[in-house]
């Protein structure tokens, strides 16, 4: 036995902290390796043949590919994500202005929207039950001031 047993205080502190920064470097590469594949593939204005030679640039010559992209795509990359990025908030504000169902009411909705048409006399009481049984079946909302049965309204 004699083979050195290396305990924890046998690695130094700096041997500590070089490792951490080694494994720090390490993951943030395949950020950045990840970031650029992600943004070749978004990319709508590159052709097809671009983004594959990119891509084997960056597959085979990773490091060089990477940086070379960066370089001369870099400036794009952060004006496509913020691009992106807007795009999603816009769609995100237009959906929760529809209330959050994408512009479709519930049969709930149908029939207030209904009882309130009926209580200001635009429709008659058959024609209330006839949109009514319409909402309830499913097979849609009613228009607005018109029956199901007659294109005019309180006909």
């Amino acid at each position: 036995m004699n083979t050195p047993i290396y305990l924890a205080y046998d690695y130094p502190l700096l041997g500590a902290l070089w490792t951490m920064f080694v494994f720090f470097v390490w993951v943030m590469w395949f950020a950045l390796l990840f970031r650029v594949v992600l943004d070749i593939f978004r990319d709508d204005a590159m052709s097809g043949w671009a983004k594959a030679g990119w891509l084997v640039v960056c597959t085979f010559v990773p490091f060089l590919g990477v940086f070379l992209y960066v370089l001369i795509r870099g400036k794009d990359m952060g004006r496509r994500e913020r691009d992106r990025a807007r795009a999603q908030r816009e769609e995100l504000r237009e959906y929760f202005a529809d209330g959050g169902d994408g512009g479709r009411r519930s049969s709930v909705d149908e029939l207030a929207r209904l009882s309130e048409i009926r209580a200001k006399g635009d429709i008659t009481d058959e024609e209330f039950r006839r949109a009514k049984e319409l909402v309830l079946s499913g097979h849609g909302p009613a228009a607005p001031g018109s029956s199901p049965s007659s294109g005019t309204p309180g006909s």
